[in-house]
């Protein structure tokens, strides 16, 4: 994985693992990767892995199972797209927004390429 100087490296992993999460890859009470095999996966120190779960856990989106590991909790798909929905509408939106005024961008613009770059996802 590469890190970004922008945030911590611990809360890059736990944005990661809220995107595994969101793509589905572990269901609700599912069984996540152990901190170990984040950590190699990742080529991180444990530690750093250590303090991405225990935010994640804290927030309520995982829960450890003394000696079975690390599960999804309940509603944690849902909890992690609504603060991400909300965070994207207080900070990334406004700053689109400024830009587009700035730039001179129609919405109408913005709406063909937003629809260019969906159908280009997978």
């Amino acid at each position: 994985m590469n890190f970004s100087n922008d945030k911590a490296i611990y809360v890059q992993i736990a944005d990661r693992l809220c995107d595994e999460i969101l793509a589905q890859m572990y269901e609700e009470d599912g069984r996540i990767p152990s901190v170990r095999e984040y950590a190699v996966l990742l080529e991180v120190n444990a530690n750093t892995t250590v303090k991405a779960y225990d935010l994640l856990a804290a927030e309520g989106v995982i829960y450890n199972k003394r000696g079975l590991g690390y599960f999804v909790a309940k509603g944690a798909r849902d909890q992690i797209q609504t603060v991400r929905k909300t965070e994207f509408m207080k900070q990334h939106l406004p700053e689109l927004a400024r830009q587009m005024k700035l730039l001179g961008i129609s919405i109408d613009e913005v709406d063909e390429a937003l629809r260019q770059a969906l159908d280009a996802q997978p």
